[in-house]
């Protein structure tokens, strides 16, 4: 069971493959427990690790319409 901070690359890679091992758990369930705190990390790891900025509003319009032809 992997309950700590993700700070690295390897702490990330670790987690990642725990919780693919405990995916199909039950929630409830102690799997299904330490799933959801392994969620919950990851996702905090991606959003300081991998920040998406939000686009400029004049792209984002550009780009839609690019889209609609």
């Amino acid at each position: 069971m992997l309950n700590k901070p993700i700070k690295t690359e390897a702490d990330y890679k670790a987690a990642l493959a725990r919780a693919d091992a405990v995916f199909d758990a039950k929630p409830g369930t102690p799997e299904g427990e330490e799933l959801e705190s392994l969620v919950t990390l990851i996702e905090h790891y991606e959003d300081t690790a991998f920040p998406i900025d939000k686009p400029d509003p004049i792209t984002a319009i550009k780009f839609r319409m690019a889209q609609q032809g």
